[in-house]
């Protein structure tokens, strides 16, 4: 059996971004699937606009979200000769021509066509050429391009897409299309074609967009004398308002690096990005590694385009509510030591890393993050929401701070009062810190609630979260004293 072989081939002239990522998922799933092999190639042939930067921020992207290729990074470049000697090829063996029209005879044609209402195609004035005539031309220095000499025969071209199914186009729409430049540079219909021999792909899992190169590289591959590899074709990812999603026009809200720098979880972006045009026929929103390998088939791939529902301007949901929905299940269920090490990553950007929680208090450390993570979104709000539990540096929002604390002026001398006795207490442990507080507000005769909603705004900074004792306990004895101590600078 022939191995499966496919290739990711991202342009680099920007970041990864959410369509070309679900684009490698998918090409990485089923050669994962199949005991396939992914080729990663660079298609940087438009030197004018690709970057080292894009280069690393592509290879970095994949990285992040774990997917490994067996082969590569290719860059196409380095195959220039390939592209010069495939497109000579098909001139000497009369597959091609050499078509010395200027652009203002092309553009007059155009016009001609249009004046008399009919198709725009290229009208072959080169096609038959004598060799006297093209020897005249050249002779003269008249510039000219390649263009590939397309069969004249009757009936249609086609073949079998994995996701749309049968495609075809009649021969006589089929323009005779060139296949390289007046400057001597092979177009990228053609080096597709000639990398993709030479890497010996079987199947092409690409955009719609590539649809309408597809027809022409078929008759590639036919007059290059090579196997037709297996095609399918991805509807598009739109936004909101079935536009095309895009690095020009909606910004790193589309980046892969922006979901990294924003606390997601790989694999819970992978997640979110095999649902996003592909579904397994049932229920299912949660899938390892291995159950979406196991799963994921090119015929269940959606026949129409991906909704990417981002949240541009909503704070707490800035993009897809499914992404966030997604990353929240992984975070508030997956192994706390490898959570764990996620978050490390985290303190120690912030600086808020203590040695002692990867030693010592490692027990400390891991039922902190399993104790705060029920009411997290991303690995960032350890760090912001979560602070409180690594460091005293940490915000009291405003509106806890307004309807816990300032509120109730008593709360100056409550909370001080309280902090003594909890000082004294030997065992500083959820029955005796939660005893302690409701005697003190039954002496003072104010609700339970008053004392333990002000604790946990001076305690944590936040209006909500787990029990307050809970908290108290993990955040210790030391800490609590001190703040709740400190809760007279809040009213000045």
């Amino acid at each position: 059996m022939t191995e499966t072989r496919l290739r990711f081939p991202p342009s680099p002239t920007g970041y990864l971004h959410i369509g070309g990522a679900r684009t490698a998922l998918y090409n990485w799933l089923y050669a994962k699937q199949t005991g396939g092999k992914l080729i990663l190639r660079i298609e940087d042939t438009d030197v004018g606009r690709s970057t080292q930067e894009s280069i690393q921020g592509i290879i970095d992207g994949l990285e992040w979200l774990g997917i490994d290729y067996d082969e590569g990074p290719y860059f196409q470049t380095d195959f220039a000769e390939d592209h010069t000697n495939a497109a000579q090829n098909l001139l000497t063996k009369g597959a091609a021509y050499k078509c010395f029209c200027t652009k203002e005879e092309l553009d007059a044609k155009r016009e001609a066509a249009l004046a008399a209402k009919k198709p725009l195609g290229y009208d072959r004035t080169c096609r038959n050429l004598s060799a006297s005539e093209i020897a005249e031309k050249e002779a003269a220095g008249i510039p000219y391009v390649l263009r590939f000499k397309v069969p004249e025969r009757t009936g249609t071209l086609g073949y079998d897409d994995k996701i749309l199914g049968r495609i075809e186009s009649n021969y006589s729409e089929i323009d005779d299309f060139v296949i390289v430049r007046s400057n001597g540079k092979p177009l990228y219909l053609l080096c597709n074609v000639v990398d993709d021999i030479r890497d010996r792909i079987t199947h092409i899992i690409r955009g719609q967009d590539h649809m309408t190169n597809t027809i022409k590289q078929v008759l590639l591959y036919e007059a290059l004398d090579a196997p037709l590899p297996v095609f399918g074709h991805m509807p598009l990812t739109l936004d909101t308002k079935k536009a095309k999603i895009s690095k020009r026009s909606h910004g790193e809200i589309v980046a892969i690096q922006f979901y990294r720098d924003s606390g997601f979880i790989p694999w819970a972006f992978n997640n979110f990005l095999a649902l996003l045009g592909w579904s397994a026929g049932n229920d299912q929103e949660f899938y390892s590694k291995e159950e979406l390998i196991r799963d994921f088939s090119l015929e269940r791939i959606n026949k129409s385009s991906a909704i990417f529902n981002y949240k541009k301007n909503d704070p707490k949901f800035f993009t897809d509510p499914k992404a966030i929905f997604i990353n929240e299940h992984y975070l508030r269920t997956m192994d706390i030591g490898e959570l764990g090490e996620m978050v490390r990553k985290e303190l120690e950007a912030d600086g808020l890393w203590n040695d002692a929680y990867g030693s010592v208090q490692k027990e400390w450390y891991l039922q902190a993050l399993d104790l705060i993570r029920g009411r997290f979104h991303t690995l960032k709000d350890f760090t912001t929401l979560g602070r409180a539990y690594f460091a005293d540096d940490f915000t009291i929002e405003a509106k806890p701070l307004n309807k816990n604390v300032l509120k109730h002026e008593g709360l100056q001398q409550w909370l001080p009062k309280l902090a003594d006795r909890y000082e004294r207490l030997e065992e500083f442990n959820l029955e005796e810190t939660e005893r302690v507080a409701r005697e003190l507000a039954e002496e003072l005769a104010i609700k339970p609630g008053i004392i333990i909603n002000a604790m946990r705004t001076v305690v944590t900074g936040q209006l909500a979260g787990p029990s307050m004792f809970d908290i108290l306990v993990t955040i210790g004895q030391e800490k609590v004293v001190q703040r709740l101590r400190g809760v007279g600078k809040l009213f000045v």
